[in-house]
């Protein structure tokens, strides 16, 4: 090529970029025939990054990098070079020959290379709006490398940590040497899944801070994930040793980034638009000495609040005193008196046995190991009968952790964290305490006579069923069943044979032999599995599981109840199925799961925008209105929540789970019961208190799920804030303060339905007053909700408010007759 022709190219090159500047197009591709030179630019189709040449502060070095494009000051979020920085503003990132993306000095150097080896001669890098930079084929679309596979120092929304612990790689943060230089520093950030995972900063090979276990939805060490700030997080687990650590924000248009400094500080940075705009902390890892890892040493607890922080846990002195008392704790602690399985080994007296020190709210010790153990007093057992273990914890989530080492980095929180139960020899036990050999005694006892109870009501149900000429559902003796003409003819005479039966050996089939890949979740019933008939019709089949709670009688109450409903709201039953033991049920199969799926899931809750929600809270309306007044049976449901809210493909709603129903006589309006039975947070006053339940009792689950729907967040979320009791508290609480807008999900939060999503959170509060007389009807909520009535009555402060219980939020079911065996006696009741 002579000389004219290539300043002819420089000036095209150079018209076609000042064509798209003047248009307003933006460039977000990089070919072999499309490359930038510095200082040129590309940008995200949606004008969120950029990606260019930029010198570091105080220094005249060049380097490729990412930044965002729609803010005031350029902040790389990933360099490409950093090793081999450019010292001229000769540099141009192009595709070479082999199809790796490149940066090249004035002398065709290659300073940085994707390297990839299977690369492609059309290959093509863009810049997405999720700040990643994809190189792939332009025909197939594949992806060879993507710069969210090599992080920085920075982590974004969207972005991937991952690590295998059968493989040992990791994705890492890495931070610059100095603010200046961007090449590797001392500093990472990483997954570390040598135990129960959690995520850890090193420096070097040694750890300075870690986050605690994950629990499958908070990293237990951090407290502050309870906030809105920390939200979003999930950390997936593919079953083969490997886990992959993600976030997304609700608010696409929230700039927040994870940041590790060239100091080994990582926190959470947002921009700030005030004051000209600038970076700040929203959140850092290291709050005070204690975070620091293992600051005390082993066997040492550390309390930011003490003078000195450190101390050594009870039945433990330290290590080297002198060292201790000039606040050098770097040896930590040992144990005072030798425990039981070592007073054998070495030939001692053997004395009673060891115990354990409960130690409360803490960030759990490192290397914890998981236990399979499902229950507490399982997991109690395995550490007592193992001679090397010397601590445990149960933790919902995580279940059983074991710990056979030293105890290193236990930090004492003054909210959250876990009960961590530490093996000391029985002298160093408080003698008041119950020895744990009673306890084990006790149950074994309390387990042979209910395992006792459970074996004689068997036989008496196998017996019952021998002399059973037919097979019928059972006679309920529920005084609400009283009425001849509803009753008679719905329950008593209802035989099975009125819906389609299937064979046992049809639903193995279609389940594939209850596959647990077949699993879609448990409830109180039992589990569920996903099936498909030889005609290609998919079911869903709940089965009764003879560890469950309930029973025949919910099994019966199912049956007859939805067996005589229909309607597009509701859920479909296709049919049942009872063989021996066996008793299950047959529904429509809806592929997008429960609400429950959607609405709190992080990554998902997103798909359901404004008006898909407001089509789900009609749709649980018109099922209500049927259920209370336009069905033959008038049936209260008593267990509306979101797990039982199916959606469809279209993310229809249909109501599910009609075990706990009960049927209404028509010129009735409320009723009681002994046996109280649903799941708290959803639960009336009324009806948790005293049994007394009625329609205004699924108004109140529904107040409860509606305010759910429009926060995106669970009742139970709130548990713990001191703020706040629950959803109801805090909803009341902004009420009161005109700042609504503060409740709403940010991904919902537009401004034209803002009128519309204010009166649904006004007709929430109504629905969750303390009394029954207060709440609306569903037929007027439908009117409220429409604006029919434009004018909606102050609602009163909610119930459950104020008040604090221990109970378990999970679904149970309680008894209040002092003879009863198989359900749980509760003696006082306090909703939460």
């Amino acid at each position: 090529m002579d000389l004219g022709s290539c300043t002819s190219m420089i000036v095209l090159h150079l018209i076609l970029n000042c064509f798209c500047l003047e248009f307003g197009a933006s460039i977000d591709t990089i070919s072999s025939s499309q490359f930038i030179r510095d200082p040129e630019t590309i940008v995200s189709a949606g004008k969120k990054f950029e990606l260019g040449f930029f010198s570091p502060v105080n220094s005249t070095n060049r380097y490729v990098a990412i930044w965002y494009s729609n803010i005031s000051i350029t902040t790389p979020v990933w360099v490409a070079n950093r090793k081999k920085p450019l010292n001229d503003s000769s540099g141009i990132m192009t595709i070479s020959e082999d199809g790796n993306l490149v940066v090249l000095n004035g002398q065709q150097d290659i300073l940085w290379s994707s390297n990839v080896s299977t690369g492609m001669n059309d290959s093509r890098a863009q810049l997405m709006d999720d700040g990643n930079l994809v190189l792939g084929g332009s025909e197939n679309g594949n992806s060879l490398w993507q710069s969210f596979q090599e992080p920085s120092d920075t982590y974004i929304p969207q972005m991937r940590l991952a690590a295998n612990s059968k493989t040992g790689k990791k994705t890492l943060l890495t931070s610059w040497k100095s603010p200046s230089d961007p090449s590797i520093g001392s500093f990472s950030l990483g997954i570390d899944p040598s135990s129960i995972p959690e995520i850890v900063l090193w420096n070097d090979s040694r750890p300075i801070w870690r986050t605690g276990p994950w629990n499958g939805q908070v990293f237990i060490g951090v407290p502050e994930m309870n906030s809105v700030y920390l939200d979003g997080f999930n950390l997936a687990d593919d079953g083969n040793g490997g886990f992959t650590l993600s976030v997304v924000f609700a608010d696409e248009s929230y700039i927040t980034n994870f940041v590790l400094s060239s100091e080994g500080k990582f926190g959470q940075v947002d921009w700030d638009d005030t004051n000209k705009g600038s970076w700040r902390y929203q959140w850092e890892s290291v709050q005070d000495e204690c975070d620091v890892y293992g600051k005390c040493g082993s066997f040492a607890s550390c309390d930011a609040k003490n003078s000195p922080i450190c101390s050594c846990l009870k039945g433990f002195e330290p290590k080297n005193a002198d060292e201790w008392n000039s606040r050098n704790w770097t040896n930590g602690c040992v144990r005072r008196k030798a425990m039981r399985c070592e007073r054998i080994q070495n030939g001692g007296e053997l004395g009673k046995e060891d115990g354990f020190l409960k130690l409360e709210r803490v960030k759990v010790p490192d290397f914890a190991e998981w236990s399979s153990s499902i229950t507490e007093q399982k997991c109690r057992y395995d550490c007592w009968n193992n001679c090397s273990c010397v601590a445990y914890a149960y933790y919902t989530g995580i279940y059983c952790m074991l710990w056979r080492g030293n105890l290193t980095d236990i930090k004492m929180f003054s909210s959250g964290g876990a009960d961590l139960y530490i093996r000391l020899a029985y002298t160093e036990l408080d003698n008041k305490k119950i020895n744990l050999k009673v306890i084990i005694s006790l149950t074994v006892v309390v387990g042979a006579i209910a395992i006792a109870i459970c074996v004689f009501y068997s036989w008496r149900w196998i017996e019952r069923k021998r002399t059973s000429k037919k097979v019928l559902l059972p006679k309920r003796k529920d005084p609400i069943l009283s009425d001849e003409n509803v009753i008679q003819d719905n329950l008593n005479h209802v035989k099975l044979q009125e819906l389609p039966l299937f064979s046992l050996q049809m639903l193995i089939a279609a389940t594939d032999n209850f596959n647990t890949a077949n699993k879609l979740g448990q409830g109180g019933f039992g589990p569920v599995y996903k099936g498909k008939f030889p005609d290609g019709q998919e079911i869903a089949l709940k089965r009764l599981s003879r560890a469950s709670g309930q029973g025949q009688e919910e099994f019966t109450t199912e049956v007859v109840v939805i067996s005589k409903l229909q309607h597009m709201n509701l859920v479909r039953l296709l049919g049942c199925c009872v063989e021996g033991e066996e008793m299950m049920l047959v529904y429509e199969y809806m592929p997008n799961r429960s609400l429950d799926a959607f609405l709190f899931d992080p990554s998902r809750k997103h798909l359901l925008d404004w008006k898909k929600r407001f089509n789900i809270v009609e749709g649980i309306c018109r099922g209500l209105l049927y259920l209370h007044r336009d069905s033959r049976l008038r049936i209260i449901h008593r267990d509306l929540k979101a797990s039982n809210i199916l959606l469809d493909q279209e993310l229809n709603p249909k109501i599910s789970d009609f075990g706990m129903a009960r049927i209404f006589r028509r010129n009735e309006d409320q009723a009681d019961t002994g046996r109280v039975v649903g799941t708290f947070g959803y639960m009336s006053p009324e009806y948790a208190m005293e049994g007394r339940f009625s329609e205004k009792s699924d108004v109140f689950s529904f107040g409860v799920l509606l305010l759910e729907i429009i926060s995106g967040r669970k009742n139970t979320s709130f548990y713990g804030n001191e703020e706040a009791l629950s959803l109801l508290g805090y909803a009341w609480k902004l009420w009161n303060e005109g700042n609504i807008a503060a409740l709403v999900d940010p991904g919902i939060s537009y401004p034209s339905f803002r009128e519309e999503i204010f009166r649904c959170v006004h007709v929430g509060l109504l629905c969750v007053q303390e009394f029954a007389k207060d709440r609306p009807a569903i037929f007027t909520i439908i009117s409220m909700l429409n604006s029919e009535i434009v004018d909606l009555p102050t609602p009163k402060q909610p119930a459950f408010s104020e008040r604090r219980s221990e109970l378990d939020t999970a679904s149970l079911q309680h008894d209040r007759r002092p003879e009863s065996v198989n359900n749980v006696t509760v003696t006082l009741l306090s909703g939460r």
